[in-house]
């Protein structure tokens, strides 16, 4: 590791408005056992990065309490035990925190190399929401070739992987989303129907799309009174996954039609899962959906960048809600 102290990272003293982040420097951390140290190209800007900033989700007792979960760039210092990763190897890892800064430490098997065809920084914008898509729709909810695919959030990072993915593994993809532009954004990634919400009711709609049988996976990160219409739009033997609570996760709900229907309603989140099911979605990843995304059918998609001195611009785009894709910081 070239002997780079201190480093630049993005702090913040007390949970707030985008306002209170700010640069700081202080010594880069050091790769325990199984651990990488990465020189930061790029970090990816997720969802729960501004959840943790307002004080909604706080980082387990062992991570970092820096900011960001996805980064890219190059292997500068390995632990004792790493053995497939080299000084100088190019890599995009979910990371326990820690992102938003010039050095990150990730356990070697959260590491994937950047992918051929993918540009350095840009890689950053795979992990997070590639580990989640997976480990809910192919791990969790088993989605098979030719099912539908209902995705809430059609436009966000999640959504528009969701939609590549599942159309590069013959799904056929219902997205909801907030605007025409969203709408227009999502089917020119292969979406077969976008529903503006604002002006459909999506339950109708799937219905109508699916000629009466509803969805057979629904991706939802709304919450809600979603819940309650998830159930109506969903197809028999039909699996409902909850992946965030945008409108909240206390509702009342008739679960007669979940007895009728057969349905599964499961749910997760990533950051608290096991280092073990961390390290086998990426070797499914790598598996999968590296040749995917070499062969140009599932693509990071970068809308916003911003320097790291920029960071508090790229929270405040995050909840405006009018992002179509990723964000990423370059370090």
């Amino acid at each position: 590791m070239p002997s780079v102290t201190p480093m630049r990272y993005v702090h913040y003293d007390a949970p707030g408005k985008p306002s209170v982040l700010t640069l700081a420097e202080g010594p880069a951390p050091e790769p325990r056992p199984d651990e990488v140290l990465i020189q930061v190209a790029a970090a990816g800007v997720n969802r729960p990065d501004v959840l943790q900033r307002q004080g909604l989700y706080p980082p387990p007792d062992d991570a970092s309490p820096v900011l960001g979960l996805e980064v890219s760039g190059t292997v500068v210092a390995v632990g004792e035990g790493v053995q497939r990763w080299q000084l100088g190897d190019r890599v995009c890892a979910l990371v326990n925190g820690g992102g938003y800064a010039e050095y990150a430490v990730a356990p070697a098997d959260q590491c994937l190399p950047v992918p051929d065809g993918v540009a350095l920084e840009d890689a950053a914008a795979l992990p997070e929401t590639l580990f989640t898509v997976w480990h809910n729709l192919w791990q969790r909810a088993g989605i098979q070739p030719g099912e539908t695919l209902l995705v809430h959030g059609g436009a966000s990072g999640i959504g528009t992987t969701a939609i590549q993915l599942a159309k590069a593994l013959d799904q056929r993809v219902i997205v909801t989303a907030g605007s025409p532009e969203k709408c227009e954004a999502c089917l020119a990634l292969g979406a077969d129907r976008a529903i503006n919400y604002r002006e459909e009711d999506f339950v109708t709609e799937v219905k109508a799309f699916t000629d009466g049988q509803g969805a057979d996976v629904i991706l939802d990160m709304v919450g809600g009174d979603y819940v309650q219409r998830n159930i109506k739009a969903a197809a028999k033997e039909g699996r409902i996954v909850n992946i965030a609570f945008l409108n909240g996760s206390k509702v009342e709900v008739d679960l007669m039609p979940l007895m009728l229907k057969r349905l599964t309603l499961t749910g997760s989140t990533l950051r608290a899962q096991s280092a073990e099911v961390k390290a086998g979605i990426a070797r499914e990843l790598e598996q999968r959906v590296w040749p995917l995304i070499a062969l140009g059918r599932v693509r990071p998609l970068i809308n916003h960048r911003f320097a790291i001195s920029d960071t508090q611009k790229a929270h405040e785009l995050m909840e405006s809600n009018t992002l179509i894709g990723k964000a990423i910081i370059n370090l």
